[in-house]
């Protein structure tokens, strides 16, 4: 009651304070719209942890409740001037799960990661392109089109939906402190499957501007800038992540301030080196983990760690808040039925991988769970998608956040349930959690 009683003075103090800010779109507003948005969603983030949910679906359904498409105090204007402070978000937990993996780990379950990514995606890619080839006839934007054009669209739309969350499997581990091998093995994907489905949706996004009439008048992304957009990440994230290893080895002060300062000049390197933002930071973060000793790697992490529990509430609150559910009530059969194909893709694709590679039985049984969630990556190649061939990518982008939508709430879900059937999240709270990290740390 305490904490419902928290959001209802909040809300109140919001509906008073409000009127004198006009909902106009200067930055006092924002700011306080902002401060609101993390204080509601931060209880709402305690309500869920209450009902035993995880807590970033209380942070998510705060975004939703509070956004437009319901009571509306964050208004679209703060959230696009926000979008700064979301960058951020996504910078400094690329650069988390970027110390989260260790070299020795990697060895030891690469044949594992590669071969439950390889499968999973593949299937992921043709289910969803076959489904939506199925239901053309119920899509406006393929029922008028040629057989050719609907299966690039279809291959196009496949190859952003296959997509994963970095940024959810970050939130979970850190809220779970799960450290077994269905953690590891999920994170491990889904930074590897990052790299693959930017490789993926590169050329399938050229494909599209060359073979359809209206969108070729678009400049089609070169085989050099795509080349360059995945090295140029590894190297740039690796230069950086050098830097950071030396600060850790001759200053190591301010811990958590320096892990914002390194998490907002790396996007702003990425952005000016047009290099891929989360990969440059996920680069940096593996890289200064296993060049720096055991016991500097866990400082930095644990000062990063410190500092991931606001940043997870900001960035999916706003995540919420960007939900739009006038479209999602209108789209959500179609949506539906490519969610459903897709998870199913997931469940046939890792479990077949991870018995093939003879991984544990746990990771063979719930794995798949925590690939299900969707978030910013998604989102950006949506952005891009709609940019770049605006007339069938804007209505497509319509249909892909839905899918978004619907994967965000029921992924952070699912794998909450499969790190606790797996006994993950129990072996995480309990007595003998400090023995896992130093292993982990020396074996890398």
């Amino acid at each position: 009651m305490r904490r419902i009683l928290t959001l209802a003075l909040l809300y109140g103090a919001m509906q008073l304070v409000m009127p004198l800010a006009a909902h106009d779109a200067s930055a006092p507003a924002t700011l306080l719209i902002f401060g609101f948005l993390v204080l509601a969603a931060y209880t709402s983030g305690e309500l869920a942890a209450l009902a035993s949910l995880p807590k970033i679906t209380g942070y998510l359904v705060a975004g939703v409740i509070f956004g437009p498409s319901l009571i509306g105090i964050v208004t679209p204007a703060a959230i696009e001037q926000l979008e700064p402070v979301n960058r951020l978000a996504v910078a400094l937990i690329a650069f988390l799960a970027g110390v989260e993996l260790r070299w020795g780990e990697l060895k030891a379950r690469g044949r594992a990661i590669l071969t439950m990514l390889g499968l999973e995606l593949t299937l992921s890619f043709v289910a969803i392109a076959l489904v939506l080839w199925l239901l053309r006839a119920h899509i406006p934007f393929l029922r008028e089109l040629d057989p050719g054009p609907v299966l690039v669209l279809c291959a196009l739309f496949a190859s952003v939906t296959m997509v994963h969350s970095p940024a959810v499997t970050m939130a979970l581990l850190t809220e779970t402190r799960a450290q077994g091998p269905v953690a590891r093995t999920t994170l491990g994907i889904v930074l590897v499957a990052d790299v693959v489905v930017v490789l993926v949706f590169s050329g399938m996004l050229s494909v599209t501007r060359a073979s359809i009439p209206t969108a070729a008048g678009a400049p089609v992304a070169s085989a050099a800038v795509i080349t360059w957009e995945i090295l140029g990440s590894l190297v740039v994230g690796a230069l950086l992540g050098g830097a950071v290893a030396l600060y850790m080895r001759f200053v190591q002060r301010e811990l958590l301030l320096f892990a914002i300062v390194i998490a907002f000049f790396g996007a702003e390197i990425a952005r000016i080196t047009h290099v891929e933002t989360l990969l440059t930071l996920v680069t940096a973060g593996f890289v200064t983990e296993n060049v720096s000793s055991g016991d500097e790697g866990r400082a930095l992490l644990h000062a990063m760690e410190r500092s991931a529990v606001p940043v997870f509430v900001v960035f999916f609150a706003l995540a919420g808040a960007a939900i739009n559910l006038s479209v999602l009530a209108v789209l959500w059969p179609l949506a539906l039925a490519v969610v459903a194909v897709r998870a199913g893709a997931l469940f046939a694709g890792s479990s077949l991988g991870a018995r093939w590679a003879g991984a544990p039985r746990a990771v063979q049984r719930h794995a798949w769970l925590g690939l299900i969630a969707q978030a910013g990556v998604a989102n950006g190649l949506a952005g891009i998608l709609a940019a770049a061939v605006p007339e069938y990518g804007v209505p497509m982008q319509t249909l892909i956040l839905s899918v978004i939508a619907i994967n965000a709430v029921a992924g952070q879900i699912l794998f909450r349930i499969a790190l606790a059937r797996s006994g993950e999240v129990e072996a995480a709270a309990g007595a003998a959690v400090p023995a896992p990290a130093p292993r982990a740390a020396s074996g890398g």
